[in-house]
């Protein structure tokens, strides 16, 4: 649940709304419904660049609440680490992407913060052995392992992310600033990431994962032979399980689950909080989360 009070009521803008998880061949969609209260004026949607499933919604009333409400359920087929196939070239680190890869990659190998000093480097750097050969999926994996071990999570409800030099200098923050600082690491040892946001669950049913009850950020690195495959520096998972695709982009701001605009008294408004729900059908012969991601703006 995502809630924005208000003392009084306000004018609403549009609305970029990502709840609509990524339809493919390890989650497939079976039912999804939408709510919002005050009822849209219109209510559209469409692709962003990405293939990202996109509701953008209008508005013609004041109201002191926008709630909106996302059900859905869905089949989802976790891939395990042990199950993630590379390209004999790719499988030892450094490797080189093929020219068919290489022209639609390169946006996503572009850095995107600056590191004058190399503190990033340096850090990214020190994953990869120098007396014998690095394995690439034993590399990454020891990456995403580092941070969920040597970096304290904390929940910050204020949008935006901190640079990868200041999470590493803190040694502290949330999902969203863990996938950066990853992302921006990988790139600067030449691989091609995507940030992502979606949903976190645990596939055997139990507590433990951190950043479930509110949508979840994560990575995904391009490796010939499996594509893109998904890596949690918050919780150390390789691979896909528990893990469920909502929107994928080269950087947070363009994975913004809920973003809109409202006009009133600025002191209006009051705070905000967010709720995800994910319950699992034991029946199916896969995984099949029942999401219940809950938005309420007021």
């Amino acid at each position: 649940m995502t809630r924005y009070t208000y003392r009084q009521p306000v004018a609403f803008g549009e609305h970029r709304i990502f709840v609509r998880p990524r339809e493919s061949y390890d989650q497939h969609l079976l039912e999804a419904r939408l709510d919002i209260t005050p009822e849209p004026a219109e209510l559209r949607w469409t692709q962003d660049v990405f293939g990202n499933s996109l509701a953008l919604a209008t508005f013609d009333r004041r109201a002191k609440e926008l709630r909106i409400d996302s059900w859905i359920r869905m089949k989802h087929d976790p891939l395990l680490t042990d199950e993630v196939e590379i390209e004999p070239y790719a499988r030892r680190y450094p490797f080189g992407y093929s020219p068919d890869e290489l022209p639609d990659l390169l946006r996503s190998m572009e850095r995107q913060h600056n590191d004058p000093e190399r503190i990033l480097d340096h850090w990214a750097r020190a994953f990869v052995k120098k007396s014998s050969e690095t394995d690439t999926l034993a590399m990454l994996s020891a990456m995403t392992n580092a941070i969920r071990r040597d970096f304290t999570y904390l929940p910050r409800a204020e949008k935006g992310t901190q640079s990868p030099i200041e999470t590493l200098q803190k040694r502290q923050g949330t999902c969203r600033d863990f996938a950066v600082l990853m992302i921006e690491a990988c790139r600067a040892l030449g691989l091609a990431a995507h940030f992502v946001s979606g949903y976190l669950y645990n596939p055997k049913g139990t507590s433990g994962r951190i950043g479930g009850g509110s949508t979840h950020a994560w990575v995904r690195i391009f490796l010939p032979g499996s594509g893109w495959v998904e890596f949690d520096p918050t919780n150390g998972i390789v691979g896909n399980a528990g893990l469920i695709r909502v929107a994928v982009a080269r950087d947070p701001a363009q994975a913004i689950p809920i973003s809109g605009t409202w006009s009133g008294f600025p002191s209006s408004d009051l705070g905000m909080a967010v709720t995800v729900d994910v319950t699992l059908d034991d029946s199916a012969q896969s995984v099949s989360p029942a999401i219940r991601a809950t938005a309420v703006r007021k």
